[in-house]
């Protein structure tokens, strides 16, 4: 997601940090979700009345490679604001990393073209039950 702040460099987003939250928070933002687009097609006015009072808001985009091309497969985006927050004042949080020397010098790799060198963080599949599949739209 670095090619979102430009890997840094736009202006208010030379700062990137790595956030660790606890499975039991992170769990507990998904079965909260709500889409920001009616994809459930819900009357149109019972849609924004929720939206407007849901405290997370959830959106499926498609992830990108480091040059910000869209790719096939599709990454969650969550909003959190109100009781959501909260937890970021410390029991929601494993620990916050300042990882802005990293980004920078995985920008400097990707503009000087040694693709190889890039490092990119190891995936696993996060296991998600039948009903949260369901809340998130999976």
């Amino acid at each position: 997601m670095m090619y979102r702040s430009g890997w840094g460099k736009k202006v208010g987003q030379e700062i990137a940090l790595a956030i660790y939250l606890r499975r039991n928070f992170f769990n507990r933002i998904l079965l909260n979700a709500f889409p920001s687009t009616n994809i459930n097609r819900l009357p149109k006015n019972d849609w924004k009345q929720h939206l407007l009072k849901t405290n997370v808001r959830l959106q499926w985009d498609p992830d990108h490679d480091p040059f910000g091309k869209p790719l096939e497969r599709r990454a969650i985006q969550l909003g959190l604001r109100n009781e959501f927050l909260v937890p970021f004042k410390g029991e929601g949080i494993l620990k916050i990393e300042d990882i802005s020397d990293y980004v920078s010098e995985q920008w400097h790799l990707l503009k000087s073209g040694e693709l190889n060198k890039l490092s990119v963080p190891k995936e696993d599949i996060y296991p998600v039950n039948s009903e949260l599949r369901k809340i998130i739209y999976m």
